[in-house]
């Protein structure tokens, strides 16, 4: 019997050293909302992304004149050119640019996963073009959680197990439990996806920020086929 890929999840980046290993892409995924940001950040032009960990970096950045987006909790940090709403990035003001990112979840998986074989981002906006590209790689897939402060959320979890779902559907792929737990919930969302959704604590917490037109953007599927992907410190669109 030809041995199969294996695709598998991590439900949180504290989790991402007991699944690390060699010649594994890892989809770095933060639903709400860097992953997202980052895929329309492309969508509309960015011509690079440098994500950064800490605000300490990020102010750096900003004092050498780089436009940046820093968040925690949710909210804007005073002082840099946006949050991380996808919305920030549709204005025309960072066509063309390198634009630094600091984020609560997103940038810290990014951070623990640099030294991967490769690490793309993935989101519900570009989980088509994302799936169709890992199918066509021959590797082992992580699907690395952000989750919301190293502990795990639903909306990365049920996002990690659409992909499981396309993946093992092509007969490709095997999972490990945690895919097939994600997987599994995924399957439970189809009866009420936008109920299912709505109350996760992160929507929950987005939209008594006002920011409901922020959450109904990031579920919504394949509003572009672009992959970023992390090439030393930059994020830059897959050629």
């Amino acid at each position: 019997m030809e041995k199969k890929l294996i695709v598998d999840v991590c439900l949180s980046p504290q989790l991402y050293p007991a699944y690390e290993k060699e010649d594994t892409i890892v989809v770095v995924i933060d639903v709400l909302r860097a992953t997202s940001a980052m895929c329309t950040a492309f969508e509309y032009g960015v011509e690079k992304m440098i994500p950064v960990a800490t605000l300490e970096e990020a102010h750096e950045y900003k004092k050498q004149g780089y436009l940046v987006g820093a968040e925690r909790n949710g909210i804007a940090i005073e002082g840099f050119d946006f949050g991380n709403s996808p919305y920030s990035y549709m204005t025309g003001k960072t066509k063309g640019q390198t634009v630094v990112i600091s984020t609560t979840n997103g940038t810290q998986a990014i951070e623990a996963a640099r030294k991967a074989y490769k690490v793309v981002i993935g989101a519900f906006t570009n989980i088509t073009a994302l799936c169709n590209w890992l199918q066509t790689q021959d590797k082992n897939v992580l699907l690395l959680c952000s989750g919301w402060k190293n502990r795990l959320n639903l909306e990365d979890t049920v996002f990690a197990g659409a992909v499981a779902e396309r993946l093992i559907n092509s007969n490709l792929y095997q999972t490990g439990d945690a895919a097939l737990a994600a997987l599994f919930l995924y399957q439970q969302t189809q009866q009420s996806q936008v109920k299912f959704f709505h109350n996760s604590s992160h929507s929950k917490r987005l939209a008594a920020m006002g920011l409901k037109k922020d959450i109904k953007y990031c579920f919504t599927l394949d509003q572009t086929s672009i992959i970023p992907v992390l090439e030393g410190k930059y994020l830059v669109k897959m050629a």
